[in-house]
């Protein structure tokens, strides 16, 4: 068939059309059915199927994620004991507030015990609280030899309380060296403390809750 044969097809008597042009009209309709498909609905259904994929895929990775979690559980709570037990042993180092005095005296005897002379040693008047524990600064400033310098702080790094030093700053005297630090120590807080310490913490948050409102 050629081109004019086409023109002349009747387009209200497609049952008598010849079989080639037939199946072209067909073919074309079927094309135009499957895009207006595609176009009205499937396009919707294609992008919904898309985003079920990816919550799927988000659905897939929390669970194996869980399930890890669950797998590991006895791990992590053996873990979680063993960090609970070193942290208690920390707490022990940590001097309560009637023992805070003899600690203070144990840094004093360690300077004195290694021959250095006390030219400053004042323990902060107030104490800088934190969640469960209080930190005391002390200046220090002493005179001595330099290895006697360094075998007290090596004697205060091991006392049975936690002690730090920090600011350390040695200079030349006339007879010896000069050390001036700071030594921090710590001490866990009391019940009431540690009451007191919430109750003004809830009244924080009460007041800066009432001033927003405002």
């Amino acid at each position: 068939m050629n081109l004019d044969d086409f023109r002349k097809l009747n387009p209200n008597d497609f049952s008598n059309w010849p079989t080639v042009p037939k199946a072209i009209a067909l073919c074309a309709l079927f094309v135009l059915i499957l895009f207006a498909g595609y176009w009205f609905d499937w396009q919707n259904q294609l992008s919904e199927l898309d985003t079920a994929k990816q919550k799927e895929a988000q659905l897939r990775e929390s669970f194996l994620a869980k399930k890890k979690q669950a797998v590991n559980l006895d791990a992590y709570r053996s873990q979680l004991k063993d960090l609970e037990l070193a942290f208690g042993a920390l707490i022990k180092q940590l001097p309560n507030k009637a023992e805070m005095d003899a600690l203070l005296t144990d840094i004093n005897q360690a300077g004195l015990g290694r021959g250095l002379e006390f030219e400053l040693f004042k323990p902060a008047e107030k104490e800088t609280l934190s969640d469960f524990y209080a930190e005391r600064p002390i200046a220090l400033r002493v005179t001595g030899n330099y290895h006697d310098l360094g075998a007290f702080t090596s004697d205060v790094s091991r006392l049975p309380r936690i002690v730090t030093l920090s600011d350390i700053n040695i200079t030349p005297g006339t007879h010896a060296l000069i050390m001036s630090a700071t030594a921090k120590t710590y001490r866990y807080l009391d019940e009431d403390e540690l009451t007191a310490q919430k109750a003004a913490q809830k009244k924080a948050e009460k007041d800066k809750n009432k001033g927003a409102k405002k």
